[in-house]
């Protein structure tokens, strides 16, 4: 549906204020100060629906505080040898803006392997740069477009697919069932390019288990999509793997930074630090330990001679109150790791 009726969101608005003080509290991170424009994206999920969005939406903020979502951005995947394996094989990256300021997110379905780690942890890094995108970088577009942006286009990089990817399918099915659940219309589009034969065998197995209105969005471009795509955003906001004047390879580019899918790329530099910076707040600050002093007097001590004794020992002190792991010394900008 295209228009959602004021009269329905005003229901759900109203629904949505007798929902416990738990589920309030992480709503704001789903809608970010835009509350109407968050309740129409449920509506348009269940066809304007207003008790089926009501459910939609309250089940969702339950399972962000049954899973601890809103703090998601504050657990780093560790050691960041894991975490280069999982992007090495969950290929993910995001390459620039369109021309109306919505993300450019590429993912590399035809060479992403998901064999580097647990289901677990793939599924704990695409929730992050879900969550990265809907409270860093769609906040970051709306501010600097001076409009509301709450969607990103997906380019689906189909390189190297084969059949033996259908193996990955109850994967990708989760996490395909976690964004239509919990993040709906937050695409307007997903571009497929690149595709192989074998991607029409493969389409047949996927397209059921997607759904109608993710369905629709989807449109198959010819070869790497550049001439389609260079009507919505400029060259430099391509994938790598839509120019054709690239090696062709999803995986490897001869630059690791035109490569968006590549840990070192800014996108993902900027992703892990940020991610580290929010770990580090959130620790407790402990009081330092300086231990105790003991000061020998002589029984008949004058008081001048106690003073002076005192702020003797103390001076020693002096310096231990700057604590060289104040967070104002900590720079990770350029920390790659």
């Amino acid at each position: 549906m295209a228009v959602v009726p004021q009269e329905a969101i005003k229901q759900f608005e109203a629904l949505m204020e007798e929902v416990d003080e738990p589920l309030k509290r992480t709503f704001q991170n789903v809608h970010q100060g835009y509350v109407h424009e968050a309740l129409t994206r449920f509506l348009k999920a269940r066809e304007g629906n207003v008790t089926k969005a009501h459910k939609m939406l309250v089940d969702c903020l339950k399972w962000r505080v049954q899973n601890d979502i809103d703090d998601i951005l504050a657990k780093p995947i560790v050691p960041v040898e894991l975490y280069r394996s999982i992007r090495d094989s969950q290929l993910i990256g995001s390459s620039g803006y369109s021309n109306e300021g919505l993300p450019v997110f590429a993912v590399g379905v035809g060479m992403s392997t998901f064999d580097k780690a647990s289901v677990h942890y793939y599924i704990q890094s695409h929730i992050q740069i879900n969550e990265y995108r809907d409270r860093v970088i769609l906040p970051a577009a709306t501010k600097k477009h001076g409009k509301h942006i709450s969607k990103c286009i997906k380019i689906l990089d189909m390189t190297g697919l084969k059949l033996s990817a259908l193996n990955q399918i109850k994967l990708m099915t989760t996490i395909s069932s976690i964004d239509d659940l919990n993040y709906p219309e937050k695409t307007q589009t997903y571009y497929i390019v690149n595709a192989p034969y074998v991607f029409s065998a493969c389409w047949k197995v996927v397209k059921p288990l997607l759904q109608e209105r993710t369905r629709r969005k989807i449109d198959v471009l010819s070869g790497c999509g550049q001439d389609d795509l260079l009507k919505i955003m400029d060259y430099s906001s391509l994938p790598h793997f839509c120019r054709k004047r690239s090696s062709g390879s999803s995986k490897y580019s001869d630059s690791c930074f035109e490569n968006c899918f590549s840990l070192d790329h800014a996108f993902h530099r900027q992703l892990y630090n940020y991610i580290k910076q929010q770990f580090l707040i959130r620790q407790p600050v402990e009081p330092m330990k300086q231990g105790s002093v003991h000061v020998t007097l002589p029984e008949d001590a004058q008081e001048e001679d106690i003073a002076n004794a005192l702020e003797s020992e103390l001076e020693k002190f002096k310096d231990l109150e700057r604590c060289p792991e104040s967070f104002k010394d900590l720079n990770l900008s350029n920390d790659k790791s």
